[in-house]
């Protein structure tokens, strides 16, 4: 660890507490409104220059964001406010090796003061592997962007097609039925809870939306005694708080009790997710005005009226969006990988145990 620095990480970086802006104040714009979890919105004005890194003070703890773009920093959060002359993208991956939880308070509502943080003893590297480090950290990250890109467009493509051919056609061999017509429905069961488990024993279990990434839900729990079971390429859907989230089965997995698997009758899979991605707008109406929590029972999801075209059609439909899915699922395995690679790296680079001098970028 030649050319490293030890010392308090407030020697290398200083953070600050974010900036009221309550939401009656808030107005359309293009400026970035990051909270504890993320962004959160957008607004007029500026408070803080790019490049800029932030993360949570209150509510969600943990997580830090990179900000390439002029932004706002609610007070939820802790922002950089001077970098003290070091890679500003190497100081984002280094924060996030941080143990965050570690310098939360124990009071009801935990919260991280800033000053105990500038305290805990870190090294740094110089400024030129601070940007090689940084340099190979973003080459990964830059490529899972690319995807997930990708992987919205070629959604927004299938979408269109669906829309083009389905919504709003005049055809007469159109049928009124239910989605009972086209799905089978099965509503999940929640296991018992001392079968949980993080390390990969029994099946993946998803409990709700919490799991919910862009298409594929995020491996978080197993269970020992499962249930009831999504098949390889069912839509799950939210059911309840709130109901109309969705999201695709992309192995067989067992459902807990905030979910329901929707299952094509006759292998047409993509034409059920698009179908049901058509019927969010009738799926709000669950969650009801007012209410926090809604949901959504078995003979209700059976009963929603749809319109089913020819089989020829729908086979046509499936000819082109079934490929566009794999595609999107193909991608989304690459960036499962990427992201292990670039998780096992973030720790090795930034404590020096993987040597970048000789690195060429």
């Amino acid at each position: 660890m030649q050319n490293w620095e030890k010392g308090e990480l407030g020697k290398f970086v200083t953070l600050k507490r974010g900036f009221d802006l309550p939401q009656q104040k808030r107005d359309s714009g293009e400026i970035p409104i990051f909270s504890s979890s993320g962004i959160t919105g957008m607004h007029s004005k500026t408070m803080v220059k790019a490049p800029g890194v932030i993360t949570g003070r209150y509510g969600t703890i943990g997580q830090v964001f990179f900000s390439s773009k002029d932004f706002w920093p609610l007070n939820t959060t802790l922002f950089v406010e001077d970098f003290h002359g070091n890679d500003e993208k190497f100081v984002y991956y280094f924060l996030k090796t941080l143990n965050w939880e570690n310098f939360a308070s124990a009071s009801a509502v935990p919260g991280i003061n800033r000053n105990t943080v500038h305290k805990e003893l870190v090294c740094f590297p110089d400024i030129k592997s601070q940007k090689k480090i940084a340099g190979i950290l973003s080459l990964l990250d830059d490529k899972i962007e690319t995807n997930q890109n990708i992987n919205d467009n070629l959604q927004q493509q299938a979408k269109a097609l669906y829309a083009e051919m389905f919504l709003g056609s005049s055809n007469d061999d159109v049928i009124s039925g239910t989605l009972s017509d086209i799905a089978v429905i099965t509503m999940g069961q929640s296991p018992s809870g001392s079968s949980y488990n993080e390390d990969g024993v029994g099946e993946v279990f998803y409990q709700g939306r919490a799991e919910f990434g862009f298409r594929f839900p995020k491996r978080r729990l197993f269970t020992t005694e499962p249930k009831r079971m999504a098949e390889t390429g069912d839509v799950l859907l939210s059911v309840r708080a709130p109901v109309g989230d969705l999201n695709v089965a992309y192995e067989r997995c067992c459902i807990g009790r905030g979910l329901g698997a929707i299952h094509s009758k006759t292998g047409h899979s993509s034409f059920v997710l698009y179908t049901m991605f058509a019927l969010r707008s009738q799926l709000d109406v669950f969650n009801g005005e007012g209410t926090v929590f809604g949901s959504i029972n078995r003979d209700a999801l059976n009963a929603i009226p749809i319109d089913i075209p020819p089989v020829t059609e729908i086979n046509q439909f499936e000819a082109v969006a079934h490929p566009i899915d794999e595609l999107i699922r193909a991608n989304y395995e690459e960036n499962c990988r990427l992201e292990a690679i670039r998780d096992s790296l973030i720790p090795k680079l930034m404590s020096g145990e993987i040597d970048v001098s000789a690195v060429q970028l």
